[in-house]
């Protein structure tokens, strides 16, 4: 896979597909622009070989229809302010006029083509699509990492339409780090698995466990474990289909000898609600009533400890519903252990961000994914379709 600096880029047409899905208000204000600050380190350096930047982006699932709602036009207004120059706007991303802008564009230019999903097919991978796509550009860029592993025309077969072709600054960087932490970390390394569902994170959890040294579970996840142990978890949220699972876990875990860390304790309360009445009780004394909705202050200072010792820690999943107040503790107190290990720290998951920003945390680990199903992927040990399309 060659990078953006190992090609020639200087007057050429360079399209750079960038992960602009970021989340917007009624007033289509734009909330939280991470995505977009991410990608400006390869969108600059294009600017600067001379390069006439072609973005592509999704936003939203428009489902191929053009949704006002869903357009790009805010994100390049953005983008302007945080580049400091003009940043064009085109009807779409494909069709006469985009080709109409494209034709006129000068050398450190830059044009935002609109919303790729306004067409069907570009979720179907489409051939005529892609290389209409191709159609406006001499160089093809991925700097895309939260949909490289998705097979979509402008990560997939827009590649086999242009010559030219590589990874953005982003998508190098997502990859070294994260070959840095599972492919040679320095030990010990300690995988942070949370969330709501097992089943959402059992391949990764499968695959880790032939990497890792030591486990932690946290979230409802956990609750399946416990259960598939034989205790009670009232009505707190369990995958009954995947007790099995959670069991060869565990038993994997022990044949391993890698050590399983699963909560002691919990905060528990009667219903899903910031206002409700919650109270820490021993796993193994929930009543059928309650359900537990964070891991308790024991287990978080066991958590806590284990992390601290840790040399390298991949972490993806919070510890319990953190976004209420009551529920928060346990996710917040491993982001500050976390935040103060002396360890190479690698998180990725879109609720395990936020709690990151919630904790003004983000700057005090090494490194923040920005695509929660491409990180997964990577875990579970498989390819990246958006690499292996450009290796090829």
């Amino acid at each position: 896979m060659k990078t953006i600096k190992e090609l020639e880029i200087t007057g050429k047409r360079v399209f750079i597909r960038v992960d602009f899905n970021v989340p917007m208000d009624a007033t289509q204000r734009i909330t939280d622009d991470i995505r977009v600050r991410t990608s400006l380190p390869t969108i600059e350096y294009a600017v600067a070989q001379g390069a006439k930047v072609i973005l592509a982006s999704h936003l939203g699932r428009p489902k191929g229809k053009r949704v006002p709602e869903m357009s790009l036009a805010p994100v390049a207004k953005h983008l302007e302010g945080l580049l400091g120059r003009k940043v064009a706007m085109a009807p779409d991303c494909v069709g006469d006029g985009a080709a109409a802008m494209v034709a006129e564009m000068k050398e450190g230019e830059v044009l935002l083509l609109e919303n790729l999903r306004y067409h069907d097919e570009e979720q179907a991978n489409d051939a005529a699509f892609a290389g209409k796509l191709a159609s406006l550009c001499d160089v093809y860029i991925n700097n895309a990492f939260a949909v490289s592993h998705r097979v979509h025309a402008s990560v997939a077969a827009i590649t086999e339409k242009v010559a030219e072709k590589g990874a953005g600054l982003l998508l190098e960087k997502e990859i070294a780090f994260y070959n840095k932490a599972m492919g040679e970390p320095v030990r010990p390394l300690v995988a942070i698995i949370g969330g709501a569902k097992i089943s959402s994170k059992l391949g990764a959890l499968t695959n880790m466990l032939s990497v890792v040294d030591k486990v932690i579970i946290g979230g409802a996840m956990a609750n399946t474990f416990l259960k598939a142990q034989g205790l009670s978890v009232g009505n707190s949220l369990v995958e009954d289909d995947m007790l099995e699972s959670a069991l060869s876990v565990i038993t994997t875990c022990r044949e391993k000898g890698i050590p399983l860390y699963l909560p002691v304790d919990g905060v528990v309360a009667g219903e899903f609600s910031a206002d409700a009445a919650s109270e820490v009780v021993p796993v193994d004394a929930i009543d059928d009533g309650v359900m537990m909705l964070d891991i308790g202050p024991e287990t978080g200072a066991t958590y806590a400890k284990v992390v601290q010792e840790a040399k390298t820690i991949v972490w993806n999943g919070p510890m319990g519903a953190f976004e209420m107040a009551p529920f928060s503790h346990g996710t917040l107190d491993l982001v500050a252990a976390v935040a103060e290990a002396d360890a190479l720290t690698v998180v990725g998951g879109g609720d395990t961000d936020v709690a990151l920003h919630m904790a003004g945390a983000e700057d005090k680990v090494s490194y923040v994914s920005t695509g929660g199903g491409a990180f997964l992927t990577l875990m579970e040990g498989k390819p990246l379709a958006g690499v292996t399309y450009l290796e090829a």
